[in-house]
């Protein structure tokens, strides 16, 4: 015993020794590392005791020459306090502040103090690279890699870290953040977006004081209910559509999420953002890798205009699933008949499917169970065959059926989810994340599966797979998610000797896993990303998933205002919005709101009048026209409906010879008689001459507007053009075109 420790001592010794000694040779000149966009540059750089620091964030210098020397402007030396600009601020040493990263060693030490070792820049293309930084304890044998993935072009960086160590036993990681960045600007401004059950996306600006402002969430799944990881961050001022540095930013995890945001005392911002460390401490193996999830920002000094356009645009193009492909218009027959259906009734919608001029018919909730039947949703969940009195001839007909029409077939599942009514509970009762010793706690009746055991992972997968073997020309799934995890607890965690804190982590990970094997087999069939409204939606999930369902609630002025604001961070083509008979307003309305993005319906439609069918002929048919610059478009954010009496935006074509305008009244108070000035427009050529037409008329209608006149550029962005807006025209949508 006493050789084994003298052994690991004189190994630790000469660890240590050597580290030192690297230390003292990086020591002797300061190393700086910029990451840089065609818009902005970070420069990080070692100090005297070769910790590494955050000396810039700002607009990009014209001589590298000139980096070493940002430092020697500044004096942000705080004893009390700690290092504030400290790029990756671990806890346990010389650190006061709020840390980064806390661990605790195999022998109980809760110190960490992390050093400069190396960095690589490596070159991914002619628009990316990716700069990778090596820091070391010199004690332990503990190290953290730093990854700035750039896109230049875009003014786009994703930012994660890499944890691993080489120690005896494992090591508890405490806290382990994805991005630790510093600002020196003069005022900073924070835009969370906060929300509940319908009332999604609800954005709240303030100055940040002195202190910390976090925004997080604890949910386990369906994380985004209550609070959001997207975030706008400006300098020096509010944040403004076309004026001003901003930076919009999201944390790409599909669980517990925070993200601290600090005024430190010399009135810098820190901002810390990673998976929450709430309940989930994790007990990380030797010579294993954790890696944290992505910290994705777009920064713009013109305003969050530009910069939700850069940010749509690699979206569209890096991450986003066939993000420069098509989307399928759909009926789907939720609204129409809720649980209460039966073949003669779906294979009747097919017809209705068919005369609207959609691409494809959605089976929704309820087609499944038979020993609990799923006639509402307290049982049946989890049991995953046909129910054979609803459906005697299973999936298979009813998509020969549909394919007769002419229509594609597509389909919701549930797959993490389980009734305690159902013979899944039945038999695997130890696959259900639950507390045994406590009472369970519904949300919506159904818990969720334990997706930290790999024989779970196996059953979600096999629901999928089945579904494609059995029914290869199945066209589209829509993939729900509707609770949260009450009494964290994983037998199979459990059972292997693993901490449940681990289980919020493994959950999404084991998630994750699920869905590369999906995509692996089945690559290119397009996924919705539901979650009961908008309880997900993170550019990690959207690797996997074409699009997703931002809100339950259709009520169509409503989705004016969550649009506009999901619109920040994704580009339309990712968010799904359906026509219903949800609100007053008239169908051209519901319809004309629908149509910013990709266009469903959740109508009984045999039940319309006959203008009403005309019109949504019409309306599709116009939709088909337009579309593409919709989903491939730059977006202009023109008039906000936070703050008027009339909202409007646009989407522009890349060559900008065409453009779509939507024009809507969103408050009747003061009984408005007609939009009082011109919308001025955005994204045109100010040298080409253009026309502009009204769209989506409502049979029998007249537009007030000439399509014949004929203005240039720009004219119609400093003067621009009235959609006449009125109590009787509450949904104007403009088509620009260039006249040739």
């Amino acid at each position: 015993m006493k050789e084994k420790l003298e052994s690991y001592f004189n190994k630790k010794y000469m660890f240590t020794l050597y580290f030192m000694i690297s230390v003292i040779n990086l020591s002797a000149q300061k190393v700086t590392i910029p990451i840089a966009t065609d818009s902005n540059l970070m420069l990080l750089q070692t100090d005297d005791d070769n910790r590494l620091r955050t000396i810039y964030f700002g607009k990009p210098l014209e001589n590298v020459s000139e980096y070493p020397a940002v430092s020697d402007g500044y004096n942000f030396k705080d004893e009390n306090a700690g290092i504030y600009n400290a790029t990756y601020t671990p806890a346990g040493t010389w650190n006061f502040s709020e840390p980064a990263i806390q661990v605790k060693h195999t022998d109980g030490n809760p110190s960490l103090e992390l050093k400069y070792v190396s960095h690589k820049k490596e070159k991914i293309d002619e628009n990316s690279s990716l700069t990778s930084i090596v820091l070391k304890d010199s004690l332990y044998p503990f190290e953290v890699t730093l990854y700035y993935k750039v896109w230049t072009k875009e003014n786009i960086i994703e930012q994660w870290t890499e944890i691993k160590h080489s120690e005896k036993e494992p090591v508890l990681l405490q806290k382990f953040a994805s991005a630790n960045l510093y600002f020196t600007n003069k005022d900073f401004y924070l835009t969370s977006f906060q929300g509940e059950y319908l009332k999604e996306m609800q954005p709240v600006e303030s100055k940040l004081l002195q202190g910390i402002r976090t925004v997080d969430s604890k949910l386990g799944t369906r994380a985004m209910l209550l609070q959001t990881p997207n975030f706008i961050v400006s300098f020096g001022r509010p944040a403004s559509e076309n004026e001003g540095t901003v930076l919009l930013g999201q944390l790409a995890w599909s669980s517990n999420f925070k993200l601290d945001f600090e005024i430190d005392s010399y009135k810098n911002l820190r901002l810390i953002a990673g998976i929450n460390p709430y309940a989930s401490e994790y007990l990380l193996p030797a010579n294993q890798i954790f890696k944290t999830p992505s910290l994705i920002y777009a920064l713009s000094n013109h305003g969050t205009g530009e910069a939700s356009r850069n940010l749509h645009d690699w979206a569209r193009k890096y991450r986003l699933l066939d993000g420069q492909g098509e989307r399928l218009t759909l009926l789907n027959n939720w609204e129409a008949t809720y649980f209460d259906f039966d073949e003669n009734k779906i294979t009747s919608l097919f017809k209705d499917a068919k005369d609207l001029g959609v691409d494809m018919f959605l089976l929704d909730d309820g087609w499944f169970g038979n020993k609990h039947p799923r006639n509402d949703d307290k049982a049946g969940l989890g049991d995953w065959q046909e129910n054979v009195k609803k459906l005697p001839h299973g999936l298979g007909y009813l998509m020969k059926e549909a394919k007769k029409e002419g229509i594609k077939f597509g389909i919701w599942i549930e797959p993490e989810m389980v009734n305690p009514k159902s013979e899944l509970y039945e038999k695997h009762l130890d696959w259900v994340i639950r507390q045994p010793e406590r009472p369970e706690v519904y949300y919506r009746n159904q818990l969720v599966l334990d997706l930290s055991n790999p024989e779970v992972q196996d059953f979600v997968f096999g629901i999928v797979d089945n579904l494609f073997t059995k029914n290869p020309e199945l066209a589209f799934i829509k993939w729900d998610c509707n609770a949260v995890i009450y009494n964290a607890y994983s037998a199979y965690l459990n059972k292997k000797g693993i901490p449940q804190s681990n289980l919020y982590i493994d959950y999404v990970r084991g998630l994750y896993k699920v869905l590369e094997r999906i995509r692996a087999k089945y690559p290119k069939v397009p996924m919705m990303l539901c979650s009961g409204g908008g309880g997900r939606g993170d550019y990690e999930l959207l690797k996997y998933f074409t699009e997703f369902w931002p809100s339950d609630d259709t009520e169509p002025v409503e989705r004016i205002f969550m649009q506009w604001d999901y619109s920040y961070f994704f580009p339309a083509i990712a968010t799904d919005n359906h026509v219903t008979d949800w609100g007053k307003q008239p169908l051209k309305f519901r319809i004309d709101v629908a149509s910013m993005g990709k266009l469903g319906f959740d109508i009984v439609a045999s039940h319309l009048n006959e203008k009403d069918k005309l019109f949504c002929k019409q309306a599709i048919a116009n939709y088909n026209s337009f579309k593409d610059i919709v989903w491939h478009g730059d977006l202009y954010r023109l008039i906000n409906p936070h703050e008027n009496d009339i909202s409007a935006l646009m989407y522009v074509n890349p060559d900008k010879s065409k453009a779509i305008v939507f024009n809507y009244l969103v408050n009747n108070r003061f009984k408005i008689t007609a939009t009082q000035r011109p919308v001025v427009l955005d994204g045109l050529d100010p040298n080409k001459k253009y026309t502009v037409k009204e769209i989506n008329l409502y049979p029998g209608t007249k537009s007030s507007i000439s399509s014949e006149k004929v203005y240039t550029g720009d004219f119609l962005m400093k003067v621009g053009v009235n959609p006449n807006v009125t109590l009787q025209r509450t949904s104007v949508i403009l088509e620009i075109t260039e006249l040739k």
